[in-house]
């Protein structure tokens, strides 16, 4: 029986008949991290470590490890943004980190976006580059270079592409996790820093 065809004035449709209710609208807010968000950090990184290419670590972190990268991101001045859910659950982050030790490269930075798997395919992950990128010129950074990797990242490839990144160079067979070869692909973006009288890592 069609759905035109069933008497509605009898009673209620059965549920095979209802339409769908549409889904609630995804919601979030971007804000600076907070130490409670750590454990929903943690969970949302180790998924990708124990089941994608994505990220080279082989390793789960820990709650100390990431309590230990939080502060000193603060430390330097780095920001790191989270997108919290409605219900108060972390459903993505973004991060920026120095690009290497030596204080040369200090208005240069990495960065790094992870979602939680119900948070992908909504457009969080641009939202959240975009954030990235304003809270990072705000903090006084010129360049963001993002190392992805060559195998199952490509959305993330273009995404940063759409946000005007640029392809500066390739590593083939860098890394190697479960049991295969992989390659990094590295993309630049000039940023428009706001001037800061101190520079980063204390550098002026």
């Amino acid at each position: 029986m069609l759905e035109e065809e069933y008497d509605k004035t009898r009673r209620r449709l059965p549920l095979h008949l209802r339409r769908a209710e549409s889904e609630r609208p995804f919601t979030y807010e971007i804000r600076p991290v907070r130490e409670s968000d750590i454990p929903d950090i943690r969970e949302i990184y180790n998924h990708y470590v124990t089941n994608s290419v994505v990220t080279f670590d082989e390793k789960k972190w820990t709650l100390a490890q990431w309590r230990e990268k939080v502060a000193f991101l603060a430390k330097h001045d780095m920001p790191f943004l989270v997108a919290e859910g409605p219900s108060g659950q972390i459903l993505g982050y973004a991060l920026v980190q120095p690009m290497s030790a030596k204080s040369a490269f200090r208005y240069s930075v990495e960065n790094s976006i992870y979602l939680g798997h119900a948070a992908t395919g909504k457009g969080l992950g641009r939202a959240l580059l975009e954030a990235l990128i304003t809270a990072s010129e705000e903090a006084g950074i010129h360049q963001m270079v993002a190392v992805i990797s060559d195998k199952g990242a490509e959305g993330s490839v273009a995404l940063h592409e759409k946000l005007g990144f640029v392809e500066v160079g390739r590593m083939g067979r860098v890394g190697f996790k479960f049991g295969r070869w992989l390659g990094t692909i590295y993309l630049q973006r000039q940023l428009s820093p706001v001037k800061k009288k101190r520079g980063l890592f204390g550098k002026r």
